[in-house]
This record gives C-alpha cells, sequence and structure tokens, in this order.
C-alpha cells in the first residue's frame, strides 16, 4: 500500500501568544514528523527562508517559519516593545503551542531571541530540543553591528523601485548574486503610496530602546548573553559565514569555550547573510546537524 501523501503546506497561519501578540507563520511536512522553527535576523521576514524552508519539509520535518513581532505580518509592537525580553519570551511562548519542543534555527537577532529563550528556561528541553545559531553569538563585532544599523536606517523612507532596492541589497551584501527575478524580495516589501517599504516597523530600530542596530541587546546586557551561551544544555550547533564582519574567528572561539558540547560550521564564501549567500551548503550543515540529533 502506498504511503499516504504529506498534507499540504499552510501559509499565513495566526498564533496568538499570551505576551500579547500575533506571530504569523508557514508550516510544511508530515504532521507526526519532527518539528523545526525558523526565526530569521532583524529586518527580514519568514520569506528569507524559503529554500531551507522547502528543503525541510523535504526531508521529513514538521517545518515552520514565522515572522518575529515587528516584521513581516505578524503583530507590530503599538508600544515599540522591542527588547530582548520581548522577543525572547515570544519564542518561549511559541515554542510551548507545539506537540512537542522543535528544533530552534535562528539567524541573528532570531539566534538571540533562542539562545536567550532556551538558556534561561529552567527546563531547557520544554523548550527545545536542539539550537542552531546562523552567524550569532555572545560575542559581536562592532564593525559588524555599526553596518548593520546603517543599512537599516538609511533607506526608511522607501525605494522607488524593486530595481533600486535590489541594487542597495547588492550592494551590501557582495557575497550573494544580484538576483534577475525580484520575486522573492516584493516578499519582503510592502508597496505604499508608490513606494517600496522594508516589511517591518521602523520603531524597531528607532523606537524607545533607541539604538539602530538589531543586536543591541549584546550591548546593553553583555554579560547576559555570556551567561546563556555557558548554561546551554542542549544540543547547539554554530553557523558561521566565514567572511562575516559581525561574528569574528575569536568570537567563534569564545562561543566553544564556553559550551564545550556544541558543534561547529564554517560555511566559505558567504557573510552575515549565510543562507542566502551559500544556500546548499549551509541547507546540508543544517540538515547533518538535524538528522542526528532527530531521536534526541
Amino acid at each position: 500500500m502506498a504511503s499516504a501523501s504529506p498534507p499540504e503546506p499552510r501559509f499565513g497561519e495566526r498564533f496568538p501568544l499570551p505576551t500579547g501578540v500575533t506571530l504569523v507563520g508557514d508550516v510544511g511536512g508530515p504532521e507526526d514528523g519532527p518539528t523545526v522553527v525558523l526565526l530569521h535576523g532583524g529586518g527580514q521576514t519568514r520569506h528569507s527562508w524559503s529554500e531551507t524552508w522547502q528543503i525541510l519539509v523535504q526531508a521529513g520535518w514538521r517545518a515552520w517559519s514565522f515572522d518575529l513581532r515587528g516584521h513581516g505580518d505578524s503583530d507590530w509592537a503599538s508600544d515599540g516593545a522591542y527588547g530582548m525580553d520581548d522577543f525572547s519570551s515570544d519564542v518561549r511562548a511559541l515554542t510551548a503551542t507545539m506537540p512537542t519542543p522543535p528544533v530552534l534555527v535562528g539567524a541573528s537577532l532570531g539566534g538571540l531571541s533562542s539562545l536567550v529563550a532556551v538558556a534561561e528556561a529552567p527546563v531547557q528541553r520544554e523548550v527545545a530540543r536542539g539550537l542552531v545559531l546562523v552567524d550569532i553569538a555572545h560575542r559581536l563585532e562592532t564593525v559588524g553591528r555599526e553596518r548593520i544599523g546603517s543599512f537599516m536606517t538609511a533607506h526608511l523612507d522607501g525605494f522607488a523601485s524593486l530595481e533600486e532596492a535590489a541594487d542597495v541589497i547588492a550592494a551590501y551584501n557582495p557575497h550573494r548574486p544580484r538576483p534577475t527575478d525580484l520575486t522573492g524580495l516584493a516578499k519582503n516589501l510592502r508597496q505604499r503610496d508608490g513606494r517600496w517599504y522594508w516589511h517591518w516597523d521602523p520603531a524597531f530600530v528607532l523606537g524607545k530602546f533607541g539604538s539602530a542596530d538589531e543586536t543591541r541587546a549584546s550591548v546593553v546586557h553583555p554579560g547576559r548573553l555570556e551567561a546563556a551561551v555557558e548554561a546551554l544544555a542542549v544540543p547547539t550547533l554554530l553557523v558561521r559565514g566565514r567572511s562575516s564582519d559581525l561574528l569574528s574567528e575569536e568570537g567563534v572561539a569564545d562561543f566553544m569555550a564556553r559550551a564545550p558540547h556544541a558543534e561547529f560550521a564554517d560555511v566559505a564564501g558567504a557573510g552575515h547573510m549565510v543562507a542566502g549567500d551559500r544556500n546548499e551548503v549551509f541547507n546540508r550543515a543544517v540538515l547533518d546537524f538535524l538528522d542526528r540529533h532527530r531521536g534526541d
């Protein structure tokens, strides 16, 4: 007898959380498959994971990809609540809705939020049974933080066209060829009054927390992230883009010394946007880790 076909993916699922916001996500893969949750970086949306999400679904994972608060179709905080406590509380509340604790895969802001959510939980495996940090750790380089902050605040007035936005992104991220098909880019922008704007809340960088920097929590609470790394007890993979200016080789070495059980993958030809720069290599590293810990 032929096996049943996996259910059709569902897009735009809404998850009201007790933290006061509703997050929106896409899900695919077998309902009884092991669960993995993808959380994007600051200034991105769930669509940044589209290729990785599809690969995980095809590999038999129950794969979710969510917009963080203030991003994409998820709620934008009317009170400007975009601190680390807000993001990490959302992650913890979100995983509590899952049938079983997922593996969390977080890039940049999504990774910091996941790290704190897991490491500060009374029982870590009730939040997640594994953690993948994508070009993010407790120690972040100033040059990378400043470059991210400058990029995010430089175009809050939007773009005249998708082509202009693509040119700006290509200049910011030379590790990735400029796309000729801008369909994917359109999912990370929204059109209003004839211009294209980033699909995230400007208050995320200009609000009450006051810093044009998605990684500001590492500056405000430097010891908090160090303590989180040292407390990690779940299987962990740290992925670095070899050309990253945010996570250095020294930062990786410090992370591995504080979390000696962690695994590490170095992706050549990639910068901070590892998954987009070298998607095939990134996917292979993540799938290998997930497969080895599928039964944990």
